[in-house]
């Protein structure tokens, strides 16, 4: 129970980086782009549009950030608050300040709301913006002053030590060992706190001192993924072998590596093959000194590629194709020597469902415990099915339906758009939509959600009913609502 409890809150932690992090992404590619065509070193160098990197990096960047982590706690207003609050970090330090950004816009989005909380239900009618404007500017202006001087120090002096010991672990050699610890994480949905929350705000440190990071590249290689889906589509049985092509497709192409993910679940011996595949990519990468530019988001090849400089090509694909040969071989061998009775995660959750009637929403994945372990997941499931049948709206007053994930963009956007075409088809018109868990709009009617982040998902919204899916691209569920919502 404790463990599952510390993994909830790492998840919602590295959910809250990615909600501040993903939003502006578009911002870090532009920034990325502009460095890597105009520069000196650049494909088409050019002195005055140049000019444009460095107030980017410094000031437009952690802004952003920023203003995001402030209205993820208070709306607008913690926003605007958050925004002011980083400028104070930002003259209080020498380097960009992406760390400080994602400290003091939260902080000042929460001191905020503590404030109104306090004050504003005491305001006379008629003064409501004369104390929301000075209410919002004296905060600001006082936790920027105390950023200025106190924070911003410390937080340069915090990033500095993590850059030392992410500098030191590459001149060591040992960068290859980190994916030990991030192929895993992703697995367990905990990529977002390590990729946004340490290796991108380095990583873009470096690239202002060296042009370039190989940071960027240690959580999106598509390569481990891929060879995972490859040896699946060769060697793997029923459903997993017949889905695992257009996943490697939507895998390495469109960059969503969840996608993956329910595949290692079912058979987590599987984990031994993408961590192989991690630390050999990531051996060639350094082999080569390649780097990235800006972060590749999604992790697809072609944004991987649209943000490689000059000379960096090589090196990296030697890294995601050595990585995909390596995650390959493994998973072949683990697939090859596998029992021949071992189902794969479709075949077993179908089963489950023809003995319960309907998909229990935290059934166990893997179902390798032998008859107590379905035993004990049968009656977990019975309890479940009851409980889902008293918060289960009629089709008439259903007009909302949202997929929710950590950041929004990635295997939420996926669902959503599948969801979209089968009630197209069904002629069903309802409004469905994707976002962040900590975005979930108010008048939602329906919340789907991977089964990890459901829990999350009835904090924010209970009076919604909520929806538990084992995989965004592959449930039996988006049949069940569709038939429901036809009849």
């Amino acid at each position: 129970m404790a463990e599952k409890g510390f993994r909830t809150s790492v998840q919602r932690f590295g959910g809250f980086l990615s909600g501040m992090i993903m939003p502006n992404i578009g911002a870090f590619i532009a920034w990325g782009i502009i460095t890597a065509l105009f520069i000196p070193d650049g494909w088409i160098p050019n002195e005055q549009l140049a000019t444009l990197v460095d107030p980017m990096i410094n000031y437009l960047l952690p802004l952003l950030i920023g203003y995001t982590g402030g209205q993820l706690i208070y709306d607008k207003r913690g926003g605007v608050v958050g925004a002011i609050a980083t400028m104070g970090v930002i003259v209080g330090a020498d380097i960009p300040m992406f760390l400080g950004a994602m400290i003091m816009g939260p902080l000042a989005g929460f001191l905020m709301k503590k404030v109104d909380d306090l004050f504003q239900d005491k305001i006379r009618s008629g003064f409501e913006m004369l104390y929301n404007n000075f209410s919002a500017g004296i905060l600001g202006a006082l936790i920027a002053g105390i950023a200025v001087k106190l924070i911003g120090p410390v937080v340069e002096g915090l990033n500095n030590v993590l850059a030392a010991g992410v500098e030191f672990i590459i001149d060591a050699g040992l960068l290859p060992l980190a994916n030990i610890i991030i192929e895993p994480a992703k697995i367990l949905f905990l990529n977002n706190a390590i990729n946004h929350g340490i290796l991108s705000p380095i990583g873009v440190e470096q690239v202002t001192e060296a042009g370039k990071s190989i940071l960027f590249l240690l959580e999106a290689n598509p390569g481990p993924g891929l060879g995972i889906l490859l040896a699946f589509a060769i060697f793997g049985q029923g459903t997993s072998k017949s889905s695992a092509p257009g996943a490697a497709i939507i895998q390495f192409l469109g960059g969503i590596h969840e996608i993956y993910f329910p595949y290692i679940l079912m058979k987590p011996a599987l984990l031994l093959a993408v961590i192989g595949g991690g630390v050999s990519g990531v051996f060639m990468f350094s082999l080569f000194d390649a780097g990235l530019i800006a972060t590749a988001s999604p992790g697809s090849i072609f944004a991987v590629l649209a943000m490689t400089p000059q000379g960096n090509y090589f090196g990296v694909l030697a890294g995601v194709i050595v990585a995909a040969a390596v995650s390959f071989l493994i998973a072949a061998l683990i697939l090859k020597t596998s029992k021949s009775d071992d189902r794969d995660l479709s075949d077993a959750t179908d089963e489950m469902e023809s003995m319960k009637g309907k998909e229990s929403s935290v059934s166990g994945t893997l179902k390798q415990d032998g008859a107590d372990k379905a035993a004990e997941n049968e009656k977990t499931g019975e309890q479940e099915k009851t409980a889902e049948r008293t918060d289960e709206k009629s089709a008439e007053s259903i007009n909302k339906i949202i997929f929710a994930c950590d950041a929004g963009m990635g295997s939420s956007a996926m669902g959503a758009s599948l969801l979209k075409n089968k009630f197209k088809k069904a002629n069903i018109d309802i409004d469905v939509s994707n976002t962040a868990i900590k975005a979930i709009p108010d008048d939602a009617d329906i919340v789907i959600t991977h089964k990890d982040l459901t829990d999350q998902a009835k904090e924010k919204l209970p009076a919604a009913e909520h929806i538990s899916v084992e995989n965004f691209l592959n449930s039996p569920r988006y049949d069940e609502l569709t038939e429901r919502l036809k009849q």
